[in-house]
């Protein structure tokens, strides 16, 4: 358990220059070891304060001509210092590799959430990471090509990226989900994340915030879907996030065809019984109705309306 009794060593004794041996106690500071846990805890809180957070949107060069400039997997590590000095945020897109129905790509969750990210990048400035394609997708795995993350060892991934971000001094991190099964796990991974940067007394410490967006439940997303789509969007495969691979991966077209009525969203409790109720994988949604140009629309409203909760995200305190 990490406590303020965690960080305490035992005496250390040390030869004087007058050949006695001392009695003071150290800390790897330097500084003296406070016995009494309140003027720990105060010692502590003065130190944090030495870190003084730059402005989360002093750096926000958007929108710029491409992603390549915001594609952190394209930087150097000279170059992420840099942006660091002037900026504090970070975008992390997140998906899922599952199965969409017998037409939609596989990749359906990673390809848009990675475009969505991407894109609020692009326009704010923000470096986005490589995309974390694997997700919680155990209910798919009744169908063939899904790779799934079990609940703890998402959590523990993301709770190490999260990590590995705050100790180069990112405080603000974004991620932005295109998989519903992400959700819970990711917010206890973010929760997690918070206590053990206070309890290794890392100095982003105080200022980290993480923010979980999932792009296909924004407001405006939803509401253009809709009229998209109306009841035929669906809960899984839908035509919606189908939409959003044709625009990026036009190559996906090819797989397009008209398909029978789904069977009705409903219950689910194994991938046995996913694929007992929903034999092709689609969930109430008719795929077969997204065109890339609705794709474009809805990337567009996803991008416009994530761009201005990730400025808002950067401005808090």
């Amino acid at each position: 358990m990490h406590s303020w009794m965690s960080h305490e060593r035992g005496p250390l004794r040390f030869q004087s220059r007058h050949g006695a041996a001392g009695q003071h106690r150290f800390v790897p500071s330097g500084l003296p070891v406070l016995r009494d846990p309140r003027r720990v805890l105060q010692h502590r809180q003065i130190r944090r304060q030495r870190h003084r957070p730059l402005s989360m949107t002093a750096s926000l060069r958007g929108p710029l001509d491409s992603t390549e400039a915001i594609r952190l997997a394209l930087r150097s590590w000279p170059e992420v210092d840099d942006y660091l000095k002037t900026c504090k945020g970070v975008i992390v897109p997140l998906g899922s590799t599952e199965q969409h129905g017998p037409t939609g790509a596989i990749g359906t969750d990673a390809l848009t959430a990675e475009a969505v990210a991407l894109e609020v990048g692009r326009r704010t400035g923000v470096l986005v990471t490589p995309a974390q394609a694997f997700g919680m997708a155990e209910h798919h795995l009744g169908f063939a090509g899904t790779m799934s993350l079990q609940p703890a060892t998402l959590l523990a991934v993301m709770h190490d990226l999260v990590l590995s971000l705050a100790r180069h001094g990112f405080e603000r991190v974004f991620v932005i989900n295109g998989h519903g099964g992400n959700i819970a796990t990711t917010k206890a991974a973010f929760a997690q994340a918070h206590g053990t940067a206070a309890s290794r007394d890392l100095p982003v410490a105080p200022q980290l915030r993480c923010r979980l967006a999932n792009w296909f439940m924004a407001g405006p997303v939803m509401r253009q879907a809709r009229d998209l789509y109306g009841n035929k969007e669906g809960h899984h495969a839908t035509p919606s996030e189908i939409a959003v691979t044709l625009q990026v991966e036009p190559s996906l077209q090819t797989k397009q065809r008209p398909l029978p009525d789904p069977a009705p969203a409903g219950p689910i409790h194994s991938p046995e019984d996913f694929r007992r109720r929903h034999p092709d994988g689609r969930m109430g949604s008719h795929p077969s109705l997204a065109t890339a140009e609705h794709g474009a629309a809805l990337l567009e409203t996803a991008a416009t309306a994530l761009s201005e909760d990730l400025r808002s995200f950067l401005s808090e305190t």
